[in-house]
């Protein structure tokens, strides 16, 4: 019997009890660090955080990413009850996306801290 975790399983969107990348433990704060290193996902909160969006307009929104792509996150998102959809209004933040967007404030605030730092730093050096 062997401690590794099949690659496979990764294949399903990261969920709180699930092994995910990085941890076996199904930790909730191990999902959620998955969930949001996953590409694109902070990017589509980011666009759906004052109004829905029609699929087509988010993928101009989100810099023209590939359909196949879009609709694969967009999936994802759903099963994790970050995101629905509805006919009338296209995607929409759910009451756990617009939360997680609330969370990630205070992450705003230090990184725009720490970009003022960093950029003072480098401009000092020689």
């Amino acid at each position: 019997m062997t401690s590794e975790v099949d690659s496979n399983q990764f294949d399903a969107p990261p969920l709180p009890g699930k092994p995910v990348r990085g941890s076996s433990t199904g930790r909730p704060l191990m999902a959620a660090l998955d969930l949001l290193g996953q590409r694109w996902t902070l990017r589509i909160l980011w666009e759906l955080r004052k109004t829905p969006c029609k699929f087509g307009d988010l993928q101009v929104r989100c810099d023209s990413m590939s359909t196949s792509v879009l609709s694969a996150r967009l999936k994802d998102m759903q099963v994790q009850k970050l995101v629905d959809a509805n006919a009338e209004n296209g995607w929409y933040l759910t009451g756990h996306g617009r939360s997680l967007l609330l969370v990630l404030a205070p992450l705003t605030d230090w990184s725009m801290r720490w970009a003022e730092d960093v950029e003072i730093s480098t401009e000092r050096m020689p």
